[in-house]
């Protein structure tokens, strides 16, 4: 096989096996997805981006059921959460909160020495939990967050159970969450196992990452909407409008985001159908 080009640009031989595992897992049936694999392994050359051959196998599958195909770009979706990075912290809020979490975004917490500005803090009181959680976004795949970050969350969290009086062993668990919507270094990845800090990146952990949060929820970025240009996603996100579902339960807001009228009824059915309602 050939090699082709990953987003870090190291090579690697292409294996037409991961693409098809890569499309299963985003819905598609083991028939389809061998089918699209194979297709794209013929299309191949040498140092050939990985970049171009997602684009190539999304394209196909976007012929193939419009709901696998949104469930597929999700990871390039969230991408375009930038720049700020806030939608990504609403985002994370709304995924946890359907896990049961109570969630707020942005807030001031005091600890011993310092007061912490936080992205999201999650309370849960069965069992009694709250978890500081830090969103590091990245609007390009090959950007992981380091070492240096889950150090400075795991001492934000430190100080701020200082300030508690309260201790993580106890019935109320106090602990910090690492989120990213890439990936983590070898070393923020040990670093953590080690300290007990949550991490939840795209593939990472194995069970309970970011892909299968999402998945589990059914909340999906208004990012994944192909029906939707650059601009009316742009306004939508600063508008707060995060959701697909929000579309459903007002489209007033494709209005204000300058969406056609007669383009809408195209997007609440994409939406529709990415949310199954």
């Amino acid at each position: 096989m050939p090699l082709i080009q990953k987003s870090d640009r190291t090579m690697q031989e292409f294996d037409p096996s991961k693409l098809a595992r890569s499309l299963i897992r985003a819905g598609a049936d083991e028939p389809t997805a061998q089918q699209i694999a194979q297709e794209i392994a013929s299309q191949i050359r040498e140092g050939m981006s990985t970049h171009e051959i997602y684009s190539r196998a999304f394209a196909l599958l976007r012929t193939y059921r419009g709901r696998v195909a949104a469930h597929y770009s999700l990871k390039r979706a969230m991408l375009e959460f930038g720049p700020t990075g806030f939608p990504f912290e609403k985002y994370l809020a709304e995924i946890f909160r359907a896990r049961g979490y109570a969630t707020t975004t942005d807030q001031h917490i005091p600890g011993r020495c310092v007061e912490h500005e936080v992205d999201v803090v999650m309370t849960k009181n069965d069992p009694r939990e709250t978890v500081y959680v830090e969103a590091k976004f990245h609007n390009a795949i090959g950007f992981k967050t380091d070492l240096q970050v889950a150090l400075y969350v795991q001492a934000r969290t430190e100080d701020i159970i200082a300030a508690r009086g309260e201790s993580a062993t106890s019935d109320h668990k106090i602990r910090g969450m690492l989120a990213t919507n890439t990936k983590f270094t070898d070393l923020a990845m040990q670093y953590a196992i080690c300290r007990d800090l949550a991490l939840v990146s795209w593939d990472y952990p194995e069970k309970g990452n970011l892909h299968d949060l999402t998945s589990q929820a059914g909340l999906y970025p208004i990012t994944a909407l192909s029906s939707l240009n650059h601009s009316a996603k742009e306004t939508l996100l600063s508008n707060n409008v995060v959701l697909c579902r929000d579309v459903l339960t007002n489209k007033n807001v494709l209005v204000q985001a300058g969406v056609p009228a007669g383009r809408i009824p195209a997007v609440v059915s994409e939406a529709a159908g990415l949310c199954n309602a």
